[in-house]
């Protein structure tokens, strides 16, 4: 894979060197390149200039980033490859120390797993040109008190890629989790699920449209603590070849006094009796034009995977991936 890469690289741009970069939300630029060797079948990936080590906890320990870049790999390939460590045997990585994905001993690191982590898949896949970007997120939600504790994440929209549209409502990258069904969280918790939707149109526009976030609203029955660990509120999800970026994501406080107050990506929140947290998942990017259609026959998009800087099976495995989630 790397080989052919290399060589179709070489043969457009006259070089073998990929290079992209995407941004936090508290601003850390987290930046790769991507230097192929294409007669041996090896590359480095780089990513010197990637911002320092924050005081929050979203670094992401050498073995977060180290997996993320095995699983893209896994993706891009187009084979059944095992999980191991043998996958990273042509891939030599540079990872500046102190920074947010090497950080150092004792760094807080709980949101690494959940929200750099997909921040280092965002970049790895741009570089490659494999796909637009997915909403990046797992809508970390939590809310409890001393008696009762609640934990769930909320899917977003999936990026759209060279043949195929984004999908609406997923988890992409991360493990799939399955969110509780709302007679169960209304029986359990004292909460009322007053919403929970796609949100039509916050996918990007493109050839293929990147897939649509969500619309979830929990309406408080008692005091509780609302805490909040999400992303794409600042930077929005990336479009590939043309194709529109996705929505933003968006946390809304609505209280019962009338006041609508927005709370930011990371946050902790007092709520009474009335209150509703309105939550609204980042879109999918999109892929190509918005004013080409996407209506070709099946031969010809197959012919349009051939002109794609990849092996097609690589893009066509990614595809798979993700209507597997």
């Amino acid at each position: 894979m790397l080989k052919e890469i290399g060589l179709k690289t070489l043969a457009r741009t006259g070089k073998t060197e990929l290079y992209a970069e995407d941004y936090m939300d508290h601003g850390t630029k987290i930046c790769l390149r991507v230097d192929i060797n294409a007669a041996e079948g090896t590359a480095v990936f780089d990513f010197t200039g990637t911002g320092h080590q924050v005081q929050g906890n979203t670094n992401a320990p050498r073995a977060i980033t180290l997996s993320a870049i095995i699983y893209c790999l896994r993706c891009m390939v187009g084979h059944d490859v095992p999980l191991n460590q043998g996958c990273l045997a042509p891939i030599r990585v540079v990872l500046p120390p102190g920074s947010i994905i090497d950080p150092w001993e004792h760094a807080a690191v709980v949101g690494g797993n959940v929200l750099t982590s997909q921040r280092i898949v965002d970049v790895v896949l741009r570089a490659f040109s494999i796909c637009a970007a997915s909403q990046g997120c797992m809508n970390n939600i939590t809310f409890g008190d001393e008696s009762v504790g609640y934990y769930e994440t909320v899917a977003g929209g999936a990026g759209a890629g060279p043949y195929w549209q984004g999908r609406s409502g997923v988890h992409t990258h991360m493990t799939n989790t399955r969110i509780t069904d709302p007679e169960i969280l209304e029986k359990r918790y004292p909460v009322v699920l007053q919403c929970f939707k796609l949100n039509e149109g916050t996918g990007g526009k493109g050839r293929y449209c990147g897939g649509d976030g969500v619309i979830r609203e929990f309406l408080f029955r008692r005091p509780l603590t609302l805490s909040l660990l999400t992303e794409r509120r600042v930077f929005s999800p990336y479009g590939l070849e043309g194709g529109k970026d996705g929505e933003k994501g968006k946390n809304l406080m609505i209280y019962s006094d009338g006041r609508v107050v927005e709370v930011g990506a990371k946050n902790t929140v007092h709520v009474g009796p009335g209150d509703i947290f309105h939550l609204e998942t980042p879109g999918g990017g999109g892929y190509g034009d918005p004013d080409c259609a996407a209506d070709d026959p099946p031969a010809a998009k197959r012919a349009r995977t051939s002109q794609v800087p990849l092996l097609s099976g690589s893009v066509y495995s990614y595809k798979l991936l993700q209507e597997s989630a």
